[in-house]
C-alpha cells in the first residue's frame, strides 16, 4: 500500500473561486460549472480525522457507479470526469437540508435513530418508533431523518417534515419532490447490494437547485463515507448476538476515537499509521464489492495533486 501517495489539500491557485469542506475542495467556473475535487480526508463528529491513501478517488468512482445507475430517478449534477479524483459538474444552489434514509435503527453519531433511541426517545424527525426494537435491528420500512444542513463546519441538527415546511427551508413541492427522490434511490440502492451480498442500511443524500429551479441530486451518492453498508452473509449471526454487524463504513475509525476521547471537544487522537492502512484497504474492498469492479489505483504523477492539477489544466482560467 503506497501510504505517501494521499491528496490531503487540493489548492490549485490558477483555479477561481475556491472553497473548501470538510473532505473536498471546489472551485466555480465562469461557465457555470463546478471543478469537485475529492480529497483523501475522512471527516467524522464534524471533524477531519485523517488522510487515506485512495480514498478521493474510491469516494469519486462509487459515486460515479451509482450517479450512472440512478440517472433514471433522478437528474444529477455531473457533465465529466477529468480525474480519477475529480468531477466537473453543474454549481447549484445547495438546499439547506440533507436527507438521510434509514433501513435499520443504526448509527453511532448524535443525530443517528440508535443514538437517540438507547437515551430513550421514541419520538424522533416527526416519526414515532416502537419500543422492544434492538440495536441494528431492521426497520419495518425505510425512515426520512433529515437534518439541516450545516455549512462551514457547523453540526447537523435534527429536522421533521414539517419543520422544513415550516421554517421555509424548503417548499411544500420542494420537500414533496426531495422526499420521493430520496426514498426511491434508496430502494435502488437497496436493491443493487443486495445483489453483491451487501446491505445499504443507511445513507445520506444532498440536492440542490439549478439555474431553472430544477432539484438535482449533488455531492455523492452510495459511498462508504455517505453509507453504511454491512456484509449480508453474516448480519444475521452478529444482530442475533448483540454485535456490529460487519461493514465497509468509517464506523470502526470513528468506534476508535470515540472510545479515546470526547470527539465533539477533545484533540482528536493521532490514527495510527496501520489503522491508516487497513481503513484504505476498507474502502477499496468497499469499491469492488459495492460495484462489482476492480480498483485500479493511478500512482500517475509525482504527487496525486501534482496529476490533478495537470488534468485540470484545460479548465485554467485563459
Amino acid at each position: 500500500m503506497a501510504l505517501d501517495r494521499v491528496l490531503s489539500e487540493a489548492f490549485i491557485p490558477e483555479l477561481p473561486n475556491y472553497y473548501k469542506g470538510k473532505v473536498r475542495e471546489n472551485y466555480d467556473l465562469p461557465d457555470g460549472s463546478r471543478v469537485i475535487i475529492a480529497t483523501d480526508r475522512i471527516s467524522a463528529f464534524d471533524r477531519v480525522l485523517a488522510a487515506i491513501p485512495f480514498k478521493g478517488q474510491v469516494l469519486t468512482q462509487t459515486a460515479r457507479f451509482w450517479f450512472d445507475a440512478t440517472a433514471d430517478i433522478c437528474p444529477n449534477h455531473v457533465i465529466a470526469y477529468p480525474d480519477p479524483n475529480v468531477v466537473i459538474g453543474r454549481r447549484l444552489d445547495i438546499l439547506p437540508v440533507e436527507v438521510i434514509v434509514r433501513g435499520y435503527l443504526a448509527g453511532t453519531t448524535s443525530t443517528s435513530v440508535l443514538t437517540k433511541y438507547r437515551a430513550g426517545e421514541r419520538h424522533m424527525y416527526g416519526l414515532t418508533l416502537p419500543d422492544g426494537l434492538y440495536d441494528n435491528e431492521k426497520l419495518p420500512s425505510p425512515i426520512l431523518t433529515p437534518t439541516s444542513k450545516a455549512f462551514d463546519g457547523g453540526h447537523d441538527e435534527p429536522l421533521s417534515g414539517e419543520e422544513i415546511v415550516a421554517k421555509k427551508l424548503l417548499t411544500p413541492e420542494q420537500w414533496a419532490t426531495v422526499s420521493d427522490y430520496a426514498l426511491k434511490l434508496f430502494a435502488r440502492g437497496a436493491e443493487i447490494a443486495a445483489g453483491h451480498g451487501l446491505i445499504l442500511a443507511d445513507t445520506k443524500y444532498e440536492f440542490g437547485l439549478d439555474r431553472d429551479g430544477t432539484i438535482v441530486l449533488a455531492d455523492e451518492i452510495h459511498t462508504p463515507d455517505s453509507s453504511r453498508y454491512w456484509i449480508a452473509a453474516s448480519y444475521a449471526e452478529d444482530f442475533a448476538a448483540g454485535r456490529r454487524p460487519k461493514s465497509f463504513d468509517k464506523d470502526f475509525i470513528r468506534a476508535w476515537v470515540g472510545a479515546r476521547c470526547d470527539p465533539y471537544k477533545d484533540a482528536i487522537p493521532e490514527i495510527p499509521e496501520s489503522m491508516v492502512a487497513e481503513t484504505s484497504k476498507v474502502y477499496i474492498d468497499a469499491f469492488e464489492a459495492i460495484t462489482g469492479q476492480i480498483f485500479v489505483p493511478d500512482v500517475s504523477g509525482a504527487t496525486p495533486l501534482e496529476r490533478v492539477r495537470a488534468n485540470l489544466a484545460p479548465y485554467f482560467a485563459k
